[in-house]
């Protein structure tokens, strides 16, 4: 499955390991999805764990972008023609666009419209755990 997924949910996942953030986190972490990225997602996401406030390790941090730098799919893509609420949202619904990915994971499901999504499915955390559970049952019963 590839993902695109937003830098809050990876915070989120990484400060609170218990949660479905926490959940997609290790996922990424295992291999199990493989996340789509452009250098301007990869710039945000080691911009924002290097925050001083999440109190990450900086060393855990380099691992785990390192991990991200090696096993996703870097995608290019085209601005979007109708601009987001928070524009420093778009990179993430561009590049879930481009990549046909299976959905764009956020904390933040407001910040993409449905009349700007242009069909990417933009799931919650919660909300993609629960789908991939459903696919995982719907699987079982072929």
């Amino acid at each position: 499955m590839r993902i695109v997924l937003d830098t809050n949910v990876i915070v989120s996942g990484l400060l609170s390991p218990f949660g479905p953030p926490g959940e997609i986190v290790r996922m990424v972490s295992s291999g199990m999805v493989v996340l789509c990225v452009d250098a301007r997602i990869f710039a945000a996401y080691d911009d924002v764990l290097a925050r001083l406030k999440f109190g990450f390790d900086p060393d855990s941090v380099a691992a785990f972008l390192d991990y991200v730098d090696f096993r996703s799919e870097v995608v290019a893509s085209a601005p979007l023609g109708q601009r987001l609420p928070d524009v420093d949202d778009e990179p993430f619904l561009e590049v879930a666009l481009a990549a046909g990915a299976d959905c764009l994971v956020t904390g933040n499901l407001a910040h993409f419209p449905p009349d700007v999504r242009s069909g990417v499915t933009v799931l919650a955390p919660a909300e993609f755990m629960a789908a991939l559970r459903e696919r995982g049952r719907a699987g079982d019963s072929d």
